[in-house]
């Protein structure tokens, strides 16, 4: 499916570029997590927490670069590792939320991602 995929998503990139959209939008694509390596005993693959890709598109980012690696298998990171507060950090300094001050529920005031750092080269 990521032949598809892939076109669908350059086309909705494509198109938010030519509108001048891309000046206002953060384009993330991904997953909430990878597959595995190797096939099941089904030949499908089983959710896999420990690597997955994500693509981010605005006009912060430089195009066409690739942050960290996976394994030769593509199923553990072998080259910086991130969390996903670290995503969460990036995404909240991209939509310019400032993470130092609490966002408040109706029981207490929480901090989000406040400790965490973006993930360099997306900034």
């Amino acid at each position: 499916m990521m032949g598809s995929t892939d076109q669908a998503f350059a086309a909705l990139i494509n198109d938010l570029d030519k509108r001048g959209l891309l000046e206002e939008i953060l384009g993330i694509f991904g997953s909430e997590f990878g597959r595995t390596p190797r096939l099941n005993k089904f030949q499908g693959h089983d959710h896999w927490a420990h690597a997955f890709s994500l693509l981010f598109a605005d006009p912060g980012v430089p195009g066409g670069q690739i942050i960290g690696a996976s394994d030769r298998d593509g199923g553990f990171v072998a080259d910086k590792p991130y969390l996903l507060e670290d995503l969460a950090a990036t995404i909240y300094e991209k939509i310019r939320l400032d993470r130092g001050q609490p966002i408040y529920t109706a029981s207490r005031p929480v901090f989000l991602a406040h400790d965490s750092k973006p993930i360099e080269g997306l900034m």
